[in-house]
């Protein structure tokens, strides 16, 4: 009876410190004879290889360091060994060395006393900088005796060289060119997504709305991995508490009220309602800010928008994106949503005029040292301070009377200060409002604001310390 052959990888198996033969074939080398080479661990240079990889769910790390790795590996053949490894991934390459965990932790071990570093090896120049990066490192290790060595110099850097420093120029430079590029092709694509897939590109979902599943990935690669789309549908808890929202601001009602209604009926916040995706937020309550972006935001139209925050970049990627047809389901009609955003507008006075406050920032509270705020009340400009209280929230009994004075009392009274003073010679036939105008420019360019309470008023230099 023939006994059955071994499994393939039995057969493949090489007995400890033989050859490769197969490799060495490969390679067009010949065969090794009757010794085996033995490294010499007591001689030669002690590296520490570093690699980096900017992202970890679009890239393989092992791969990556694979690669990087080898080409480490055969630049310092005969040279020495490398004893060290690290490897940042997920770290962009704009972060300096200091800042990346894995780098900073190599610089530590490499200047400690108790070093055995000898050398610095990476595997590629635009895998680990950008910018001066290098030159930063180069005179760290320089101060540190420690060499370091590029694939691209096929062997240790050498700043003294006049062709090391013109190629590490160029390398310098291209690597910029490289991150410059990347952005730009990313951004420009992302634009394109927005405005004619109306493609959800990542991020928090609106307060309103929930993630759904949107179908496969249209690019065939990233289907092929079990890559899936998300897209934006009304979320059934909060959706009709936005709705709310737009139709009270319609209404006429301010974002304070809006807000402070919100708390009173113990309506859920962003961060009540999803705390997982809303970890940066403490507060448990609405708040002006809040309410107020929820009001701005034109996704509620259904419209997928990105980048409203431009960029700094030139082209297409570098203006605000909005889907060219709806791509969800719509909260809020376009032309309720733009009436809304109207109403943020300053409101006239009662003769048609606009509201204009000419002592803003200049009245500090002589109780709790908060700015007034420009309050318009019966007609006219006035300032008050309700000592932190907010319109969100229910007056508390645990606070000081809330401190009101008439912008024109005022400003006749300082008028008369200054006049007294030689710092200002306007005359008494100017109108109040210019009156009020030319008190403001007074104070400013003497360096002076006024403290207000209830004991009455007095002038003070501002701080420049």
């Amino acid at each position: 009876m023939i006994p059955p052959h071994p499994p393939p990888h039995h057969a493949a198996a090489s007995p400890a410190g033989t050859a490769d033969l197969l490799a060495q074939w490969l390679n067009g080398k010949k065969p090794a004879t009757t010794t085996t080479a033995r490294p010499d661990h007591g001689s030669g240079l002690r590296f520490a290889f570093y690699g980096r990889t900017s992202t970890t769910r679009h890239q393989d790390r092992l791969s990556s360091q694979g690669w990087q790795r080898d080409m480490a590996d055969e630049l310092v053949v005969g040279h020495g060994e490398v004893v060290a490894v690290y490897f940042d991934a997920g770290t962009s390459r704009r972060i300096p060395w200091r800042q990346r965990p894995q780098a900073a932790q190599l610089m530590a071990a490499a200047s400690s006393p108790e070093s055995v570093i000898d050398a610095i090896v990476v595997g590629e120049y635009e895998r680990a900088f950008t910018g001066t990066q290098f030159a930063t490192l180069y005179a760290w290790c320089t101060r540190h005796g420690i060499q370091l060595w590029l694939p691209e110099t096929s062997g240790p850097v050498d700043l003294g060289n006049r062709d090391h420093r013109a190629l590490l120029s160029l390398l310098a430079t291209q690597s910029q060119r490289e991150v410059l590029r990347a952005r730009h092709r990313v951004l420009a694509a992302m634009h394109n997504q927005a405005t004619q897939q109306g493609r959800y590109l990542g991020g928090r979902p609106p307060y309103g709305y929930q993630l759904v599943d949107a179908g496969p990935h249209p690019n065939p690669a990233d289907a092929r991995w079990g890559r899936r789309l998300q897209r934006l549908a009304p979320d059934p808890r909060t959706a009709a508490h936005v709705a709310w929202m737009f139709r009270q601001r319609l209404a006429g009602h301010s974002v304070a009220s809006i807000a402070r209604h919100l708390n009173e009926r113990g309506v859920p916040c962003p961060s009540r309602a999803d705390p997982d995706r809303n970890r940066h937020r403490t507060s448990g309550a609405w708040t002006l800010r809040t309410v107020a972006v929820i009001l701005a935001n034109p996704r509620y139209t259904g419209r997928q928008t990105w980048n409203r925050r431009t960029t700094e970049t030139c082209g297409p990627a570098s203006t605000p994106a909005l889907s060219a047809k709806v791509a969800h389901p719509a909260l809020i009609t376009e032309q309720d949503f733009v009436a809304a955003q109207q109403i943020r507008a300053a409101r006239p006075a009662s003769d048609g005029r606009p509201r204009r406050f000419a002592l803003a920032g200049l009245i500090h509270c002589g109780v709790c040292d908060r700015r007034l705020d420009s309050h318009w009340n019966h007609g006219r400009p006035t300032y008050r301070c309700r000592h932190g209280h907010t319109s969100t929230q229910r007056a508390g009994q645990l606070r000081p009377k809330t401190l009101y004075v008439r912008e024109d009392h005022l400003v006749d009274e300082i008028h008369i200060r200054l006049r007294g003073e030689g710092n200002d010679g306007h005359t008494e036939l100017e109108s109040a409002r210019t009156r009020s105008s030319h008190v403001a420019v007074a104070l400013r360019d003497s360096g002076r604001f006024v403290v207000y309470d209830i004991a009455g008023w007095r002038l003070e230099k501002i701080d420049s310390s």
